[in-house]
């Protein structure tokens, strides 16, 4: 689990208050809410966190093997599968956030090895480039 390490504030309504005063943690909850609203959303509930029992029973069987993606990388399987995105580390965020907005998937080690575009951040290994630039930066 990462340290915090900022703190940060801002205004709500009374009722709102309450609501989030009489929660068990309400930083945990302020943090998953806000990593949500970040397009980090489950894409099955949407951000809601209720499914219909009937998906739920539908997709808990299948969501080990659905979970595990080949790193464009090495090729090792690793998983894309994020429980609490509110704890990932900062790393681990920017890898996935990457793979869920359409780009390469890289294990840690390849994510790491990989330079980043300049022009987007995304990490992309240098036999990739040139597919890169075509497809996410062709209006460039």
């Amino acid at each position: 689990m990462s340290r915090k390490s900022e703190v940060v504030a801002f205004k709500v309504e009374a009722e709102l208050a309450k609501i989030l005063n009489e929660l068990p943690n309400k930083s945990a909850f302020i943090r998953k809410a806000i990593v949500a609203q970040l397009n980090m959303a489950c894409p099955l509930c949407h951000g809601t966190g209720v499914l219909p029992k009937g998906l739920v029973d539908h997709y808990a069987a299948q969501l080990p093997k659905l979970s595990l993606r080949s790193c464009e990388g090495c090729g090792d399987k690793a998983s894309v599968h994020v429980t609490d995105p509110g704890e990932l580390s900062a790393a681990d965020r920017a890898r996935l956030e990457q793979f869920f907005h359409g780009g390469p998937f890289y294990c840690d080690t390849c994510y790491e090895k990989a330079p980043a575009c300049d022009d987007c951040g995304w990490h992309i290994t240098p036999d990739q480039a040139k597919k890169h630039w075509k497809t996410a930066h062709r209006h460039a």
